[in-house]
């Protein structure tokens, strides 16, 4: 008979579940006409799961489960167990249109970081949708070559981005962090990449205490923010 062309075609419903957590400063509820900065933060994976309590493990939220207050709202959702950042973009998308709808988040100042598998997740979901953040932090994580990197960060070269990653990390050696900024440093975009000498895995407890990082963070303003496909800075 030969060939014949044929289109598939069907509509799917898709279902999204991400638990989070939400952590708000202090004065949120005093201060109602204040419009506060988001920082997203995107775990590791061992807290990956059905219970938030791993989320506190490591990171930011475990800061604030130790008494550290910050000045910004912390969005943390909770990975499903045996699955990655990169595979929940859609439901990550969603989320952070939620959250923006029902908090007075300033659009101008949403940052997005992330530790070990967060750290992927970084840097796949900035580059999912440029120009959602205004600032970027991924700490010992890499991106993966089959979804186009590192030569697909060029979609963020305008985005502030601060690496951090230990030299003896051997869960994620640093050359992966590394081919990544050599790429934005190609593009003369603006990065900043600190390495720490005689540090393993563990390059997030001093990267989250720098103190340089969260006033530099808050200092960066992204003034075209859109989030690609979504209706909410219609």
């Amino acid at each position: 008979m030969g060939l014949t062309s044929h289109i598939f075609e069907k509509t799917v419903t898709k279902h999204l579940n991400l638990p989070y957590l939400l952590y708000l400063p202090q004065g949120f509820e005093e201060r109602e006409a204040t419009r506060w900065p988001l920082v997203v933060f995107l775990h590791g994976a061992g807290e990956r799961g059905e219970d938030l309590l791993l989320v506190p493990r490591h990171g930011l939220i475990r800061d604030v489960q130790e008494g550290r207050e910050f000045p910004f709202i912390i969005l943390a959702p909770q990975c499903p167990v045996d699955w990655t950042w990169d595979r929940s973009l859609d439901a990550l998308d969603y989320l952070l249109e939620e959250i923006i709808a029902a908090y007075p988040i300033d659009t101008e100042r949403v940052y997005l970081t992330g530790l070990s598998m967060g750290g992927y997740g970084t840097w796949h979901w900035a580059c999912h949708q440029p120009q959602a953040f205004a600032a970027l932090v991924p700490i010992c994580g890499g991106a993966m070559p089959l979804m186009g990197f590192p030569a697909r960060v060029e979609a963020i070269r305008h985005v502030p981005t601060w690496v951090f990653h230990g030299d003896d990390d051997q869960v994620v050696p640093r050359q992966e962090s590394d081919k990544l900024v050599a790429v934005l440093q190609g593009l003369q975009a603006p990065i900043r990449y600190t390495k720490y000498a005689g540090v393993g895995h563990n390059a997030w407890s001093r990267a989250y205490a720098e103190t340089e990082l969260f006033p530099w963070l808050l200092e960066q303003r992204n003034m075209e923010f859109r989030l690609r496909g979504r209706s909410v800075c219609e």
